[in-house]
C-alpha cells in the first residue's frame, strides 16, 4: 500500500495533459555501456535490468548519473515548464525519494513518499522546476529496509504544451552499412519512442548500401512506411542531412516539423531521441536542441559538455567555461549549466522554423557544416542548447588521426565560416595558418601541409568552390595525398626498407620554453640535412620538436592501428613552404573582397534551388 495522504495531495497532471520529457533506466541498451551511468548501489545489494530494479533489503539505489538525471537548470532556463511529474511503479516496502542539487552540487531532498507492501502500484510525485537558474538537476533515489522494493516504469513528465511538434529523423550514411542498420535497429526495438517519430530518412550516399543487407527487409517491413530510403551521389554530410531536411520540408511538407540528424556510426541510447524532441517542443522560442557525445571506445568518458569555436585560429570544439571535457562520467557530474554556440550533427534536433528562416545548410561537404549552421541560426536569434543527459556514443575524437584528407575539408571549410562570422583582424589567422604550416614541414608531414595549401588556394578561388558540393575537393585531396609517401599506413611489424633493429624508441622532452626559436633551430637543421638518424616515435611523444631531430621517424597513428614513416625531404620542404608564405600572403591581402564574395553568395548557395541542383531532383 501506498502513503495515500501524500500521493493524492501531489497527485497533478492526468495523463491526457502530460508529455513524456524522459524516462529513467537502471541499465545501459548495450553490454559494451556501463550501467553505472543509468543507476548505481549507495549501499547493499540491487539488481538491475533495463526497465526494473529489485533493491534488496538493507540497501539504497540512485540514479544520480548522467542518463539517471533530470536536466532541471536547462528546462528553467529554456522552457515553460513549471513543474514535472515522477512516476514510478512500485512492489513492496520503502522510501522514494526525488533528490536534487544546484550549481555548486549541493544536495537536498525535494519529496519523499513511503510505499509498504505496494503490489504493481503507482507513485507520482509533483516537483517544481524552480531554484535551479544556473544550474543543478533533479534525479530519484529509493531505499528499503527489512523489505525488498521493486522500481520500473520510472517517467519524468512535464505540461504539455499546446502544439507537439512531430519529429523525423534523418540517418545520413556511406559505406557504414553494418552500423547504420544497427542503428536504424536500435531506434525501431523501442515502441515508446519510435511512437513519437513520423518518419525515419536514410539517405544512402555510399555504393556499400544499406539496402543490399538482408536485415533492410525486415527492418523496411517492420517500419513501413515511416522509413523513407534515398540514394544519392556522395555529397558528404553536409549534403546527405540536407537531402533529408529537403525531403521533410519541401516534399513531405511538413513544415511544423522538428529534424533530429544523426550519423549512421553512434551507439544510440533511444531514449536521447524523447529527451531532445520533448525539450524542443517545450522551448519558449525555436531552438537547436543537440546531444552530447560519449566515446565509444571509452563508453564512461564525456567528449565535452558543450561547444564553442575560435575563429581568429580555425579552432572548433572549444569547451565552453566550466563544461566538463573528457570527464569519466561515473564520477564526475555537471552542475553548472554551460549554453553551447552550436552542436554537432550526431544527434541534433533542428526545428522547421529555423529552416524557414535562414535556410538550408551550405554546401561545404562535411566538417564544420554544424558549425556554421549553428552560428548562423545564433546570428538570427536562435540559440542552440546541447541537453545535459541527452547522449550517443561516438568515435573518440583523440582516437583519430587529423592527417587523412578530411582535414582539407576542416581548412577550407573553417576559413569560410571565419570569412562569413569571423572578426576582421586578418593577421591573427594568417599567423595562425603560417605557424600550422611551419609545423607540418618541421613534423616532415608534408602531405599535411600539401593539403594546408590546397584548402587555402581553394578558398581563395572564391565561392564557386561550393558549386559542386564538394565532390571534386574530395577526390583531388586523395589524389594530392598520395603523392606523399608518409600519409601511407603501414602495419607495425613490417614497415618496408626498414628492419626492426634499426629502431630505437626514444621519448621526447618537455615542451620547449622557447617554441619559436627552436622551431626556427629545426627547420634550419633540416635545411643543413643535420638530423640524426632513426626512430621509432609513440603517440604521446610525436610532438613537433622531437620528430624533427630525426632524419626518419617512424610514428604510431593516433588510432594504434599503424605507423607512419615521416622521412626527411629537403625539397618538398622548400616547396611547400615557398608556395605556402606566398597564398598566406595572399589571403591577408584579399581578405576583405573574399568576405564580401562569401557573404553575399550565401542567399544563393544556402537555397531550395541550389540544393535541388546538387541532388537533381527537380
Amino acid at each position: 500500500m501506498l502513503d495515500r495522504d501524500v500521493v493524492d495531495h501531489q497527485r497533478g497532471m492526468s495523463d491526457q495533459e502530460q508529455l513524456l520529457a524522459q524516462r529513467a533506466f537502471f541499465a545501459a541498451p548495450f553490454p559494451t555501456a556501463p550501467d553505472d551511468l543509468y543507476s548505481y548501489s549507495v549501499g547493499g545489494v540491487i539488481e538491475r535490468a533495463r526497465e526494473r530494479v529489485i533493491i534488496r533489503p538493507h540497501a539504497q539505489l540512485s540514479t544520480n548519473t548522467f542518463f539517471g538525471r533530470f536536466p532541471a537548470s536547462y528546462w528553467q532556463r529554456w522552457t515553460e515548464a513549471t513543474q514535472v511529474e515522477v512516476s514510478a511503479i512500485v512492489e513492496g516496502t520503502g522510501r522514494i525519494s526525488v533528490r536534487a542539487s544546484d550549481s555548486v552540487g549541493d544536495l537536498r531532498t525535494i519529496a519523499t513518499v513511503m510505499v509498504a507492501d505496494a503490489q504493481h502500484e503507482q507513485v507520482r510525485l509533483q516537483v517544481r522546476i524552480d531554484r535551479f537558474v544556473d544550474g543543478g538537476a533533479m534525479w530519484l533515489d529509493a531505499s528499503t529496509g527489512k523489505a525488498p522494493l521493486a522500481l520500473g516504469a520510472v517517467h519524468w513528465s512535464v505540461t504539455k504544451p499546446q502544439q507537439v511538434h512531430p519529429v523525423a529523423v534523418v540517418i545520413c550514411t556511406y559505406n557504414r552499412a553494418a552500423d547504420c542498420l544497427h542503428t536504424l535497429t536500435t531506434l525501431s526495438v523501442d515502441n515508446t519512442v519510435l511512437s513519437m517519430v513520423d518518419a525515419i530518412y536514410v539517405v544512402d550516399q555510399g555504393n556499400d548500401t544499406v539496402e543490399s543487407r538482408p536485415e533492410f527487409v525486415d527492418l523496411q517491413r517492420f517500419l513501413g512506411p515511416k522509413l523513407h530510403y534515398l540514394r544519392q551521389s556522395n555529397l558528404g554530410g553536409a549534403g546527405g542531412f540536407t537531402r533529408g531536411l529537403y525531403e521533410v520540408t519541401e516534399v513531405s511538407q511538413a513544415d511544423r516539423a522538428h529534424v533530429l540528424f544523426m550519423d549512421d556510426d553512434i551507439m544510440l541510447e533511444p531514449d536521447t531521441v524523447m529527451r531532445l524532441a520533448s525539450f524542443a517542443n517545450c522551448a519558449t522560442a525555436p531552438t537547436i536542441v543537440g546531444g552530447q557525445m560519449l566515446y565509444l571506445l571509452h563508453p564512461d568518458q564525456l567528449h565535452v559538455g558543450a561547444e564553442a569555436t575560435d575563429l581568429k585560429i580555425l579552432r572548433p570544439g572549444l569547451p565552453v567555461k566550466d563544461a566538463l571535457v573528457q570527464a569519466d562520467l561515473t564520477k564526475q557530474r555537471q552542475d553548472i549549466r554551460v549554453d553551447a554556440e552550436y552542436n554537432a550533427w550526431w544527434a541534433c534536433l533542428v526545428p522547421s522554423e529555423v529552416v524557414a528562416a535562414i535556410g538550408y545548410p551550405l554546401p561545404l561537404f562535411f566538417q564544420w557544416d554544424d558549425i556554421e549552421y549553428g552560428l548562423r541560426a545564433r546570428a538570427h536569434g536562435f540559440p542552440t542548447v546541447t541537453l545535459a543527459g541527452a547522449g550517443v556514443w561516438h568515435a573518440d575524437f583523440h582516437w583519430k588521426d587529423w592527417d587523412d584528407w578530411p582535414r582539407y575539408f576542416s581548412l577550407r571549410n573553417s576559413l569560410i565560416v571565419n570569412a562569413l562570422y569571423g572578426r576582421t583582424n586578418r593577421t591573427d589567422t594568417a599567423r595562425f595558418l603560417l605557424k600550422e604550416l611551419l609545423l607540418y614541414i618541421a613534423s616532415m608531414r608534408y602531405g599535411l601541409a600539401a593539403t594546408l595549401i590546397m584548402a587555402i588556394e581553394d578558398f581563395l578561388t572564391g565561392p564557386k568552390v561550393l558549386l559542386d558540393g564538394g565532390i571534386e575537393a574530395a577526390a583531388g585531396v586523395r589524389k594530392l595525398r598520395g603523392e606523399y609517401p608518409e600519409t601511407t599506413r603501414h602495419p607495425a611489424h613490417g614497415i618496408p626498407g626498414i628492419p626492426s633493429t634499426a629502431m630505437p624508441v626514444t621519448a621526447a622532452q618537455p615542451a620547449p620554453s622557447k617554441p619559436r626559436l627552436v622551431l626556427a633551430k629545426r627547420l634550419l637543421w633540416q635545411l643543413l640535412r643535420k638530423p640524426r638518424g632513426i626512430a621509432a616515435v609513440s603517440v604521446r611523444d610525436a610532438h613537433w620538436w622531437h620528430v624533427s631531430l630525426f632524419e626518419t621517424a617512424v610514428v604510431t597513428e593516433p588510432s594504434q592501428e599503424g605507423v607512419r614513416v615521416r622521412r626527411l625531404d629537403r625539397s618538398a620542404m622548400l616547396k611547400l613552404g615557398t608556395q605556402g608564405m606566398r597564398l598566406i600572403v595572399r589571403l591577408v591581402r584579399e581578405d576583405a573582397v573574399l568576405r564580401h564574395h562569401y557573404q553575399n553568395a550565401m542567399p544563393e548557395l544556402t537555397s531550395k534551388q541550389n540544393w535541388q541542383r546538387l541532388f537533381d531532383t527537380r
